[in-house]
């Protein structure tokens, strides 16, 4: 979607990309500052959700590979045919728009009734289970 069309479309009280544009340089900072140093993450003790989508770009899916390796509680979901923005709802230029998926997995996740190592029930369309 075109930041004019998405100002135009915006609900009271959307955030919308023109207002997180600015901020993205933070990311690729920490992204930048955090090179090198995966150990780190191997220091967290609480339970992590990765989710990922089957057709986000594929430094994103890569991405996940070493965090998996590394977390020591650490669930997996990769959705099949969603990209970067299928948590999102679906639109004229988010055609893969699947937030009812993500949303579904993530309720389960915090919910508690998704544990590690117990296998969702909901989750078999999906190319991984909770592990």
């Amino acid at each position: 979607m075109s930041l004019k069309k998405e100002d135009k479309t915006a609900g009271n009280g959307d955030v919308t990309m023109r207002m997180m544009a600015p901020t993205l340089h933070y990311d690729f900072k920490l992204i930048a500052e955090m090179a090198g140093s995966l150990v780190v993450f191997g220091m967290i003790k609480a339970e992590v959700l990765l989710l990922g989508g089957s057709k986000s770009p594929a430094w994103l899916r890569s991405a996940l590979d070493p965090l998996e390796k590394v977390l020591p509680n650490v669930s997996r979901v990769e959705f099949p045919g969603l990209d970067h923005g299928g948590s999102s709802d679906e639109s004229s230029t988010n055609r893969g728009g699947q937030p009812e998926l993500v949303e579904e997995v993530m309720s389960q996740f915090f919910s508690g009734k998704a544990k590690l190592g117990i296998s969702l029930t909901k989750v078999s369309r999906f190319s991984k289970d909770f592990r």
